[in-house]
């Protein structure tokens, strides 16, 4: 059994797991005890802060921080944790178990080394440790390849319809403009990438040229660097950069995961938020941002197709295995509050797909039509419009969480 409590203080050790309650998560002491033997120990938040401030803490190996759902609610005390771990030099290993995406990109980018779901997969924490243990210089050396210049590690979102004109691009364009102006005096970056080859607007959304490099870009992504990435992209008011879909129609296959992963590569490794505007046709590379994004929002409305679709949908996440827990289904056009039958028709939905509506937008009306007419987001064209404050919301709690100024409740 790994040591507890006041015997933590009085034992040399390697490492020590720091949770809530560290018998919550049984099998994570299983594996520390099959990787560590008796030398480790176990405590929760408040004498794990203690503790990382006393002189033995500093002979640690690391710290295995393990949070599940129930903490975001109280997330202070495991960012002091991670921060204090970090500030004495030691590594930190998150164990995650339930943890909203944008959430675990926080605590990620605060400084967690490594990361490890809960439950644990079979070597999971082996193999991170495994990779803490890597020597420094080859860590550098693989950092390096990733191109020159400033290193980000952006928040990917991607915004997909779950039928033709649900709003995707719309919320997309503007998800993107109001956590820009968020952040016009931090310094960090917002992209998007329209990602519908055949029918993207997201350049007609802003009235921006469509650029012919983008498919030669898109046609030889292995040949792509960060100068001919960054000369594919259209700037907005100074603001975001757009990678536009192509002037012409293209096959959604020309691109192939691989393909998908490296402009992903490029994109987050310059932008601190890449908003990615997806086609409404589930593709081989779907699963490829699914995978890797933060947080994947599927736009929605009350209505037969949608439901439908949303329900191919989750059966399709459900037989891949794929994280059906960073998808945040976001209802366009939601009823008003004193419309009781329409809101009683969403909540059916909900129950009968077996899913939370996340995010609730109004209908912005003529407002919105005219904004993306004039290609111009709605903060410009209609700051008061119901929708935009709405969108507002959900990009002020994206850009609290991701950069650590969140305010949980």
């Amino acid at each position: 059994m790994g040591l507890l409590k006041s015997e933590v203080e009085d034992a040399g050790l390697d490492a020590c797991t720091m949770a809530r309650d560290v018998r919550s998560f049984d099998l994570l002491v299983e594996d520390m005890e099959t990787e560590l033997g008796e030398r480790w120990g176990g405590l929760d938040f408040a004498d794990g802060l203690s503790y990382l401030a006393s002189p033995e803490a500093r002979a640690l190996e690391f710290i295995a921080v393990a949070v599940d759902r129930a903490d975001e609610e109280h997330l202070d005390p495991v960012i002091d944790l991670i921060a204090a771990a970090k500030g004495i030099g030691l590594k930190v290993i998150l164990v995650a178990h339930d943890l909203s995406p944008v959430v675990l990109h926080q605590l990620l980018k605060l400084g967690a080394d490594d990361f490890c779901p809960y439950p644990l997969p079979e070597g999971a924490l082996s193999d991170a440790i495994a990779r803490l243990r890597q020597p420094r210089a080859v860590a550098i050396e693989n950092h390096s390849q990733t191109g020159g210049g400033e290193q980000r590690n952006g928040v990917l979102l991607p915004v997909y319809g779950l039928a033709g004109g649900v709003g995707a691009t719309m919320f997309a364009v503007n998800l993107a403009w109001e956590i820009s102006q968020l952040n016009v005096k931090s310094g960090l970056k917002v992209a998007i990438l329209d990602l519908d080859l055949q029918g993207g607007s997201v350049s007609t959304y802003l009235d921006l040229p469509r650029r012919e490099s983008i498919y030669e870009l898109l046609s030889d992504t292995a040949a792509m660097d960060d100068e001919s990435f960054q000369a594919a992209l259209v700037n907005f008011n100074e603001q975001i950069d757009v990678l536009t879909a192509p002037a012409d129609a293209l096959p959604l296959d020309i691109l192939l995961p691989e393909d998908v992963d490296r402009v992903l590569d490029k994109a987050l490794a310059a932008y601190d938020f890449v908003v990615v505007d997806m086609p409404t046709t589930l593709v081989h590379w779907t699963e490829t941002i699914l995978q890797r994004s933060d947080a994947f929002f599927a736009l929605m409305e009350i209505d037969m197709r949608s439901a439908q679709n949303a329900l191919r949908f989750i059966r399709l996440l459900k037989s891949e295995d794929l994280p059906i827990e960073k998808v945040r289904y976001v209802l366009n056009r939601a009823p008003k509050a004193t419309d009781l039958s329409a809101r009683g028709r969403a909540k059916r939905l909900a129950e009968n797909l077996n899913i939370n509506l996340d995010i609730h937008l109004p209908d912005g009306g003529k407002q919105v039509t005219n904004a993306c007419d004039h290609g111009l987001p709605l903060l410009e064209s209609a700051h008061k419009n119901p929708l935009r404050k709405e969108i507002a919301k959900v990009a002020g709690s994206i850009n609290a969480l991701a950069t650590g100024n969140a305010k949980v409740k």
